[in-house]
C-alpha cells in the first residue's frame, strides 16, 4: 500500500486527485491539507510515501513547505502539481529535493504515470518540460541519475566504513563531483568520508580549501583514527590553503591556465608518486572556485571547473568541489549554478 497525502487549497482538486489515484487499488491518500502549514503539520504526522503538492497555497507557500517536509518527513517523494509552468518556478520546486513536477491542466493524463514513475525510483518532469535538464545528475551510459538527497549520499561520497571492497565496488571512471551544501556539517561531513576513505585505503589525498575547513577536516580525520601528520610524511596527505592557490594563478582576478594546470599537475604527481601500490586515484578536493564566486567573479570560477574536468581526465583522479547553495539565489546566480553543473559528472545537492 502506498500512502499519500494530498495538498491543494482548492478541494475540487484534490478531488480529482483522489479519483485518478482511486484507479489503483495499491495508492490509498492517507490525509488532505489546504495550506502549507497544514501540510507541513500532516507530512511529520503520517509520514506519507507520497505527498501531492500544489505551490499557490496560502499561509506557507509549497515551496517552502517542500523544504520544511523534506526536515521532517525525509522519506516522503513529493510530486509537485501547479499551474506554475514557468522554468524557473519547476527549477525552483524541484531544487527542493523533490522528485517530480507536472502542470495541473496535464494532471488528466500525467499524474499516474508520474506516480509509476516515482515509485520506480525514477524522477518525472510534465511532457510540456520536455528538453529541459531540472535535475542535478550523474551521467552513467548516457543517462541522468540523480544524486541529491541523503538517500543517494552514500552513494556520492565513499562510504564511512572505508572498506577496500566497497572502495573497488565503486571505483569506476575518473569522477569530478560538486557538492552544494546548505549547512557547513553538511560538507564537513561529507569532506571527511571522502578524503579518510582514500587514505585509508591507501591512497593520496590533496586538500585546497579555507583555513576553517582544513582544521575541521583534521579534527575529523582524527576522530576516525587517521593521523593525518603522518601521511603528511609520506607524501600522502597535502593540504593547501585555498586564497594562496588562487594567488598563485590569476593576475588581476583573470586565470592563467597554464599556472592553474601546472600547480594541481604538480600537486596530483607528487601524490600519486606517494600513495600505496595500486592504492588507486588520487582524491583532490578544491575551495578555489567558490572563493572565486565569493569574490563576485563566477566566469573564472566556470573557466576553472572547465580546467579541472580537463585534470581529472588527463591525470585520472576523483576530484570533489563545493559551493554553499545560497550564493546561488536569484535569476542570474541560477544560471550560473547551471552552468557549474554541467562540468561536473555527478551533483550533490543538501
Amino acid at each position: 500500500m502506498v500512502r499519500v497525502l494530498a495538498v491543494d487549497d482548492f478541494e475540487s482538486f484534490r478531488r480529482f486527485a483522489a479519483s485518478q489515484l482511486g484507479k489503483r487499488p495499491e495508492l490509498r491518500i492517507v490525509g488532505e491539507a489546504s495550506d502549507g502549514s497544514e501540510a507541513v503539520q500532516k507530512a511529520e504526522e503520517l509520514q506519507p510515501d507520497l505527498i501531492l503538492l500544489d505551490i499557490g497555497l496560502p499561509k506557507l507557500n509549497g515551496i517552502e513547505a517542500a523544504r520544511r517536509i523534506r526536515k521532517c518527513s525525509p522519506a516522503s517523494k513529493i510530486l509537485f502539481l501547479s499551474q506554475d509552468s514557468s522554468i524557473e518556478t519547476v527549477q525552483a520546486a524541484l531544487e527542493t529535493g523533490a522528485v517530480g513536477y507536472i502542470v495541473k491542466s496535464d494532471g488528466g493524463r500525467e499524474l499516474l504515470p508520474a506516480v509509476d514513475a516515482i515509485l520506480r525510483g525514477e524522477h518525472y518532469s510534465g511532457s510540456r518540460f520536455a528538453g529541459h535538464d531540472f535535475f542535478c545528475h550523474e551521467h552513467e551510459n548516457g543517462m541522468p541519475l540523480m544524486a541529491r538527497n541523503s538517500q543517494t549520499l552514500e552513494n556520492f561520497y565513499p562510504s564511512n566504513d572505508f572498506s577496500l571492497s566497497r572502495a573497488k565496488k565503486t571505483n569506476g571512471a575518473a569522477s569530478h563531483k560538486v557538492h552544494f551544501y546548505s549547512k557547513d556539517a553538511s560538507l564537513e561531513n561529507g569532506l571527511a568520508h571522502f578524503i579518510g576513505s582514500a587514505l585509508k585505503t591507501g591512497k593520496a589525498a590533496i586538500v585546497v580549501a579555507t583555513e576553517p575547513h582544513r582544521s575541521d577536516l583534521g579534527r575529523r580525520l582524527q576522530a576516525l583514527g587517521l593521523d593525518v601528520s603522518i601521511a603528511a610524511r609520506q607524501g600522502r596527505y597535502t593540504a593547501v590553503d585555498a586564497a594562496q592557490a588562487i594567488s598563485t594563478f590569476t593576475m588581476n582576478n583573470q586565470v592563467d591556465s597554464v599556472r592553474f594546470q601546472e600547480l594541481f599537475a604538480d600537486l596530483i604527481a607528487q601524490a600519486a608518486g606517494a600513495r600505496k601500490k595500486q592504492a588507486g586515484r588520487v582524491a583532490v578536493f578544491g575551495e578555489c572556485v567558490q572563493l572565486m564566486c565569493e569574490r563576485g567573479n563566477a566566469r573564472a570560477a566556470i573557466e576553472m571547473e572547465n580546467l579541472s574536468s580537463h585534470l581529472v581526465k588527463a591525470h585520472d583522479v576523483d576530484m570533489l568541489c563545493a559551493y554553499p547553495v545560497d550564493q546561488f539565489h536569484g535569476q542570474p546566480s541560477s544560471e550560473i549554478f547551471h552552468r557549474i553543473c554541467a562540468e561536473h559528472s555527478a551533483v550533490y545537492c543538501g
